[in-house]
């Protein structure tokens, strides 16, 4: 007994990646709908594919359904109210030590009168300071700027809480660049707003229709950034505007007293003048040049789960790369360019699961093209003849192997051939026949006449063979209808599929018939058979021109001299057009003249011997009446079908009546 093993998914695991052969059997349908390589590519990217074993490669808008998960997931976490909680803390317990202190201080001077006195003027003012501090935060920390602390740890407390605010609107606005604002000499104030002031000017120079010295910019300021430097303009004003839209979005999502009170804070920690005025004229510039319509979004938190103002800032970091990645995802809908994807944002939110399915999508095409079935023709993805008949090859499994699971049996046929193909059927052994002997048959004959026992006697008449048939050579135009009533009924579709499974059919398995295909809307044409994947219909024109249908087909036949001839017809209508002097006719309701010239044209063909069997996918009584007609004159065949059933008939019929067994 075979053992197995079975392991928890750690993500080193092969993902699923589809062979040429599988891409081209998942595209094969898109491909018979309208023929368009790029489309149905593009279709491919959004929606995925899963392998015949439930392996799952993920689309364009399952990564997205994702990405929208987490977002939601993350806003229903969140309080963002409570932003502003952490700091009203921290100058609770900043004014609770202060007291502390001021009572202990005064304690410990009790000893001396002198020093009593003294401390005790100083602590009543101080705390009449602290009783009358401002309810805004951002007062309150203004206030306390001025104040003289008696204890040593509040004051350490106080400047801690000011380094951290400083760094936090360091981080808003300027997070990449390498100095703080906390503990700015004057000189370190002065170089600051020197350099927004560059900025600002290059930012006019651009709305100007200049080119700015963006380098001259970087060699003089360059050290205010990290590391990994901005390369250009363009990246810099990108890389601002990020963090600008960041502390827009968290203001717009709060509520508007917890708003103004943060807006408040962070200007209170700007209070050089010179400075506020440079960074309010570089929100402008920005503004006017690059609108952050896209990137400061509210966002509608719903959770208990309080923040801080540091966590907050990285939350609206997090889900504006979350809605970055979004458009990135949908702007794939209109061009299936997936380089426009950061790979990188995509694994940091989604995982190695998602990183993966995306590369794997980037190449779909590469494995198509090195698989033989796309090539680059003109700046664009074309089908290769080895692509054309795979996509026959599948129409022609999926018609057979729909056939499998119904209940449509073959044409029986009476007569019996000498000669050709062996069948599966057997028969007693005559004169004349090939020894095409059944083994088992034969010998259950003998044992059934004499018994079990040895040696086995056997006569003539114990002899079973298998019966044969004789395959004749056969010429078809398969007449297909693409008129606009054909794909406004959801029939056209499953005409061009069985048209691509009989071409696939007739090469594999008879490659001495004949197939021409003709296309008849207005007028009629012949559609090479490489041209199957990209036919449509003719939307634009009207008419159902039979007339010109059996003429075009006629033609053809005429080409080959021996063999069955026959035209097989799929249409949803009568004819409502045809040709008078080499110009088309139409009416509807079909005049009286466009029916008796496709009579007339229908009747030539029977006369060189070409049988019209028409598939009729509509059962309306004028059409019935029609086909009738059509048949009686022609000596064809009609059958009365659905979309769904047509392949089964057409294919079924095309092989029983191809093999005429003959004594």
């Amino acid at each position: 007994m075979s053992a197995y093993r079975y392991y928890q998914w750690d993500g080193t695991q092969d993902i699923f990646e589809p062979s040429a052969e599988e891409l081209m059997d998942a595209i094969s349908d898109g491909l018979n709908l309208n023929g368009d390589v790029l489309r149905v590519l593009q279709r491919l990217f959004q929606f995925g594919l899963e392998g015949q074993w439930g392996q799952r490669l993920k689309g364009i808008q399952e990564l997205l359904r994702q990405l929208r998960e987490l977002k939601r997931q993350t806003l229903d976490r969140y309080d963002i109210s409570s932003v502003l909680d952490d700091i009203r803390e921290k100058l609770d317990r900043i004014v609770k030590t202060e007291r502390e202190g001021i009572e202990r201080r005064l304690k410990e001077a009790k000893a001396d009168q002198e020093m009593t006195k003294i401390l005790q003027n100083v602590a009543s003012k101080n705390l009449s300071i602290l009783d009358n501090l401002p309810q805004d935060i951002a007062g309150a920390i203004k206030e306390l700027a001025s104040y003289e602390f008696i204890d040593a740890e509040a004051r350490r407390q106080y400047e801690e809480l000011l380094d951290m605010l400083r760094t936090k609107v360091t981080d808003a606005y300027f997070k990449d660049i390498s100095q703080g604002l906390e503990a700015l000499t004057q000189e370190d104030i002065s170089n600051l707003k020197d350099m927004l002031r560059s900025f600002n000017r290059m930012l006019r120079e651009r709305m100007q229709g200049l080119k700015p010295d963006f380098q001259g910019f970087m060699e003089r300021f360059g050290d205010y950034f990290g590391p990994e430097r901005p390369s250009s303009m363009d990246e810099l004003i990108q890389m601002l505007q990020r963090r600008m839209a960041q502390v827009q979005s968290l203001l717009e999502s709060m509520p508007s007293e917890q708003r103004n009170a943060l807006e408040d804070l962070l200007e209170s920690m700007l209070q050089d003048e010179g400075l506020m005025d440079e960074l309010m004229e570089l929100a402008s510039n920005m503004q006017q040049l690059f609108p952050m319509r896209d990137l400061k979004s509210r966002y509608p938190f719903q959770g208990e789960e309080p923040l801080s103002l540091t966590e907050a800032l990285r939350l609206m970091e997090e889900l504006q790369g979350m809605d970055e990645l979004a458009r990135q995802l949908e702007s794939t809908r209109f061009s299936p360019d997936l380089d426009k994807i950061d790979a990188a944002k995509l694994r940091h939110y989604l995982g190695e699961d998602a990183y993966r399915s995306l590369e794997q999508l980037g190449r779909l095409t590469d494995v198509l093209e090195e698989g033989g079935y796309i090539s680059r023709q003109s700046g664009r993805w074309e089908l290769t003849p080895k692509a054309i008949r795979r996509i026959g090859q599948k129409a022609l499994r999926d018609v057979f192997g729909y056939l499998k699971k119904g209940r449509f049996g073959k044409h029986e046929m009476a007569n019996v051939g000498r000669g050709g193909d062996r069948a599966d059927d057997t028969k007693q052994y005559e004169f004349g026949d090939p020894l095409h002997i059944h083994i088992e048959k034969t010998l259950m004959n003998v044992l059934q006449r004499d018994g079990p026992g040895r040696p086995l006697k056997i006569k003539s008449e114990d002899f079973e063979v298998y019966q044969t048939e004789y395959l004749t050579q056969c010429s078809t135009v398969l007449m297909l209808d693409m008129s606009w009533s054909m794909p406004m009924r959801g029939n056209f579709f499953a005409a061009k599929k069985v048209a691509l499974a009989l071409d696939a059919l007739i090469r594999s398995q008879f490659p001495r018939d004949n197939l021409y295909i003709v296309g008849f809307s207005d007028y009629a044409r012949e559609i090479k058979k490489e041209q199957l994947p990209y036919i449509n219909w003719n939307e634009y024109v009207y008419g159902t021109n039979m007339h010109h249908g059996f003429i075009l087909s006629r033609q053809l036949l005429a080409k080959h001299k021996s063999g069955n001839k026959q035209i097989i017809m799929v249409t949803d209508g009568e004819p409502t057009a045809h040709l008078e002097g080499g110009t088309v006719y139409f009416d509807y309701p079909p005049a009286p003249r466009t029916l008796e010239v496709t009579l007339l044209e229908a009747k030539r063909c029977a006369q060189e011997r070409i049988v019209i069997n028409t598939f009729m996918l509509d059962r309306n009584p004028y059409i019935i009446q029609f086909i009738d007609l059509l048949t009686k004159t022609n000596r064809g065949r009609a059958f009365y079908t659905d979309r769904e059933n047509l392949g089964r008939y057409m294919l079924v019929d095309y092989l029983t009546n191809r093999r005429k067994r003959i004594i």
